[in-house]
Formats: structure tokens, sequence, C-alpha cells
């Protein structure tokens, strides 16, 4: 336990620190670049000047001669040494740096001795001005501390944060983040030229700070989550019909028939509509994937990527999705052998989730059903990004393995999501009649 009068003693060594930090800052800053270098020197030289023609400046004359070259020599010594120093200090000293660790400050957003963090770097970046880049000091308050106090962080400075992280040590954070006066568009309408040309980067909507996407030849599978009408449907559309135009083949997993389905999915898709069928389908995605293991080992490669590049015919991406997987692999109130044919299913899709990636089959599952026991452990652990529109607490906390969804989306938004990463993002709408 830190008692007051340690508190006191640490609180009071802040602001020694602070300078310390500041001026220590500036002259890192300075001597970066060769610019600062130079315009050191040359600072340095008319210094040198200063001082050797001080005499002819101010000429000591009468009584007291010597007395007078010496505070002459002191006081140019003094105004040479603050300036030197308050230039370097706020040269280290971030444009609001005071300002913000004020209103880190006011919300009690601070450690146990009650020093807020320090702000280190402000920077815009250079492919999107809107986009501002903090480095702050923590000052020993950890990062997830950061991340749960978002909301008041982004209340206090007046911003709306895209990313939190730990910067080049874990004493420091970095903050990417928008001026709160920006605002996230009700609907953003797709467009061909979206389409990603990087291979399998699927392309989401819109964030604070720029396009957000997943390339799913990295990270191979996808689960969304959100309430009705939260735009879950759409969003999982989007990603298929991205999907459909950079080749891959699409299976559909649908037991109302296909209805949610316009035509021309049917033609560019596979629906699958039974449970039966959907078996079948999984065996023989799972073979293929066993086919794929003995072709890769034989082309001497780790990966589809890495085969394809060199290939004459080159493998297509094979991708499994279901709008509803709890309509799927729910068992409540099933016989026996109708949970059997289930737990079956079940079985394909994990092997398809531990084992996908390398071998270009991929999991798009979606489900709007706030139930735990819904996906097994195998399955989910192995689906690592994760998408959450309007949901209540407990379908976030499932989702996202948090109830940040809940918290931070509108109860009224439609097409607004939450990415794992912490971004939240509008997602493009797209006639889904035009495939």
């Amino acid at each position: 336990m830190i008692d007051n009068n340690n508190k006191s003693s640490l609180h009071n060594g802040w602001n020694m620190r602070i300078i310390v930090i500041y001026f220590s800052n500036g002259l890192k800053r300075i001597f970066r670049k060769n610019s600062g270098r130079i315009i050191s020197l040359l600072y340095l030289t008319a210094c040198l000047i200063f001082w050797k023609y001080r005499y002819l400046i101010w000429k000591p004359e009468g009584l007291f001669l010597n007395l007078k070259m010496f505070i002459i020599s002191a006081l140019i010594l003094v105004i040479i040494s603050s300036v030197t120093f308050v230039t370097i200090f706020l040269i280290g000293m971030p444009f609001g740096a005071s300002s913000i660790s004020n209103n880190l400050h006011r919300i009690g957003f601070v450690n146990s001795v009650g020093e807020a963090p320090l702000l280190l770097s402000k920077s815009i970046d250079k492919n999107n001005s809107k986009i501002i880049t903090l480095e702050f000091k923590t000052f020993g308050i950890p990062l997830s501390e950061w991340a749960d106090n978002q909301d008041r962080i982004e209340s206090a400075l007046n911003i709306h944060i895209d990313e939190i992280y730990e910067g080049k040590n874990c004493r420091s954070v970095i903050v990417k983040c928008v001026d709160g006066e920006n605002r996230l568009s009700d609907y953003i309408e797709w467009s061909e030229n979206l389409l990603s040309d990087e291979n399998f980067e699927i392309v989401l909507g819109e964030g604070y700070s720029g396009r957000v996407s997943v390339n799913i030849s990295k990270i191979p599978h996808m689960l969304i989550g959100g309430s009705t009408g939260s735009g879950k449907s759409v969003l999982l559309k989007l990603v298929l019909m991205q999907c459909v135009k950079k080749g891959a083949k699409i299976y559909i997993a649908d037991f109302k028939g296909g209805v949610d389905f316009p035509p021309i999915w049917h033609t560019k898709c596979s629906l699958l509509t039974d449970e039966k069928t959907l078996h079948k389908v999984l065996v023989s995605i799972t073979d293929e994937l066993q086919s794929r293991k003995q072709i890769l080992r034989t082309a001497g490669v780790a990966n589809i990527d890495e085969y394809n590049r060199n290939a004459k015919k080159k493998l297509y991406r094979i991708v499994f999705a279901c709008d509803e997987i709890a309509e799927v692999l729910d068992k409540t109130g099933l016989s026996k052998q109708q949970k059997d044919e289930i737990l079956k299913i079940e079985s394909e899709l994990s092997i398809i989730a531990r084992q996908g990636r390398a071998f270009g089959i991929h999991l798009v599952l979606a489900t709007q059903r706030p139930d735990a026991a819904i996906l097994n452990g195998q399955i989910r652990n192995n689906i690592d990004t994760r998408i959450c529109g309007r949901a209540d607490n407990v379908l976030s906390q499932i989702i996202l393995d948090n109830t940040d969804a809940s918290d931070k989306i509108a109860k009224s938004s439609q097409g607004r999501f939450l990415i794992n990463s912490g971004k939240i993002f509008q997602a493009y709408w797209f006639d889904e009649n035009i495939l």
C-alpha cells in the first residue's frame, strides 16, 4: 500500500518528471532530422558570436568595471540557457498536451497517486488527414484500463477512438483517433470500385479513420452477430458477394428454403436447405481439405497462396456460410438420432475451423441468437474475426467476449458494427439483386 506521505512525494516529483520527459523528447526531435541538426549548429554559432561580442553590445564603463562585466556575462548566460531550455522543452511538448492531461485528470483517469497519462507526441496521418495519432506515457495505467475507459476518454478529449494499442514498450500507449466533430454516415452505398485488388481482402465498411476490411487469406473465418434489423444479413451478403467476385465457390446453409436469397444467388452459389444435403456437402469439403493437404505437401508449399503463384491449375477458395447458425446446430427438443446428425455436422465444421486457413477453406457464420451453447469451443475459438452489430449484453459477450456492442451501438442503428479489433464501422449497403 502507498500511504499519503508516499503519494505526496511521488506527486511532487511528477512535475519534475514532466519537465525531464519533454526536454529529452525535444532533444530527440531536434536531432532526429538533419534539418534539426543544422538549425542547432546555426543556433550554437549565433550564441557563441553573441557571447564573444557581448561587451561590444553592452559596453561596461566607469566604476566597478569588473563587477559590471561579471553581471553582463552572468545575465547573458542565464538568457541563453533559459531560451535554449524553454525552446527545447516546447519542441518536446506536443500542442495541447497540458489541456489533454487536465481533461484526463477531470474524469479521474489517473494512476494510484493521481498522475494522468502524459501526451508524448501528436501527429497527422500522411495518407488520411482525418486520422490523429496520439502517443501517451501511461505512468503505470495498463492497456486494459484504456480500453475499459474508452468512452470516457473520447468524451473528455472530444475524439472518436479508432484503435488503442501498446506503443514501443509497455509504458506507452498509442491512440488512433479522429476529431469528435467527425461522424459516421448512417448510409454508405457500395460501388464496384470499392472491391479490393488485394488477394481476398474483403471490404466491410467505413470507420472513423477510413475503410475497414479483413483479409480472409490471413484471418480465414468470420462470425457476425446482431439482433433483428441490425443489418447482420446484409453484411453477410456483402462479404459473400465479394467472395463470388473473387472466384470463390460458395455454399450457403439456409433451412428456410433459400427464400432469404434472391434468385441470382441460387445461380452464383449452392444453397443447402436440409440437414442431409448439408452434411453431405460438408463431408465433401473436408475431403477436399484432405486432398489439398496432399497437393500442397507434394508441391512443397505451406498454403494455397504459395501453391497458386506457380500452379497452372489454381485451387479455388471455398466458403461455407450460414445466416443463422443456430438453426443448423440447435439440438433443443431433438431426438437422439437427430442430435447425432447435428453432431456430425458440427464435427465437419470443427475440422474446417481448425485446418481450413492454409487450404483456402473458410467459414462465414452469422447469428442473432444469444445462446453460448450453439457454437462449440473448437469452432468458436478458431474464428478470429468477430463482428457484432446492435445487440444486447448477452449476444455481444458471445460474439466479442465483451459487452461493447451493446454499450457503443445505438439501439436504433442499422448497418453499424463493432469488430473485435475495437473499430466501429458503418457497413456498405448494396443491391443484393445485382450480384
